[in-house]
């Protein structure tokens, strides 16, 4: 019997479990299957599975009740908010940004400046090489336990015909760009104050374009390994590898001409050689400064900043 105060739906789903029907010996399944209740609840649906004469089938003319722009913007907000509302997150992203931009700053401190020195281009290769393998490879693991989590909701609220898989990728992406240009505005000023570089308005927005765009396919590598694996510990296994190869063929560990040829074309396809080839040429590209080439001093005068990069990069010996 049902106590007072009780729940209904409850005190059923204990009366009806498999260990009261063991204890009362019977089998409450086929009691109903055997009543006169079930009988008639056959005969209704029949009767309501025929269709009244001059019906249609029911028919919607779109799969989503909304259109695309408008799935767009619902999907917008409430990524704005799921982020916004993601303090680990944030903090974690942001938090990183500032203990990594410090430590670069002071390990590289005024290194911008100091060009008299082959080994003084090496270093600024170096720093540069740092601040845009560290924190664009920690943007691309913070990234996917939130893509993960995201996913199972996208899975019920797609199921359920709410959006599409285009505007919620859309939506995501647009979020993440936010968020990726603030950070990129706080790591950008720490580094190039800390580290030297020349204070011009163009090289400084050179600077930060190629920061923002590094940061912001770091970003979107780690989503899509989330969005081509079935589980976040397979994506971080994916990620680990190819972030390796974007490592060695970036052509500061091995310059492009010294890559053996068949695997020449790698450097080309590496996101990440390009991004430093765009800082170094960007921040001084443009300079006309004598270098001291260790074991030709005599000589010193006719190895200019522009020329040893230049050589440098075709790896002309001296």
């Amino acid at each position: 019997m049902i106590k007072d105060g009780q729940n209904p739906a409850t005190w059923m789903l204990e009366v009806t479990s498999i260990s009261v029907e063991t204890q009362l010996e019977v089998d409450f399944a086929q009691i109903y299957a055997n009543s006169s209740l079930y009988q008639k609840n056959q005969e209704l649906i029949k009767a309501l599975s025929i269709p009244v004469p001059g019906s249609k089938e029911l028919y919607f003319p779109t799969q989503y009740s909304q259109s695309f722009i408008t799935q767009c913007k619902a999907c917008f907000w409430k990524q704005h908010w799921s982020y916004w509302r993601n303090t680990r997150y944030n903090a974690t992203r942001f938090l990183m940004t500032i203990i990594i931009g410090i430590l670069f700053g002071a390990i590289f401190w005024s290194k911008g400046g100091q060009m008299s020195k082959q080994q003084d281009l090496f270093n600024l290769l170096g720093a540069m090489y740092a601040a845009v393998l560290f924190l664009g490879a920690t943007n691309a693991s913070v990234v996917q336990p939130v893509v993960a989590t995201e996913r199972t909701v996208f899975y019920r609220e797609k199921a359920a015909g709410m959006y599409s898989a285009l505007p919620y990728a859309f939506a995501q992406v647009a979020v993440e760009i936010i968020y990726v240009a603030i950070q990129t505005i706080i790591y950008t000023l720490l580094l190039y104050t800390m580290i030297g570089f020349e204070w011009q308005l163009a090289k400084f927005f050179w600077f930060y374009y190629f920061m923002f765009m590094c940061f912001v396919y770091f970003v979107m590598y780690g989503m899509m390994l989330i969005a081509l694996t079935p589980n976040y510990q397979i994506a971080a296994i994916s990620m680990s590898f190819f972030l390796t190869f974007w490592n060695l063929f970036s052509g500061f560990l091995i310059p492009r001409p010294q890559i053996p040829i068949w695997w020449r074309w790698y450097y080309w396809g590496s996101p990440v050689a390009w991004t430093i080839y765009g800082l170094v040429t960007s921040q001084v590209g443009d300079r006309d400064d004598i270098l001291d080439i260790p074991g030709l001093k005599d000589v010193k005068s006719e190895f200019t900043l522009r020329k040893v990069l230049r050589d440098y990069k075709n790896l002309r010996p001296y």
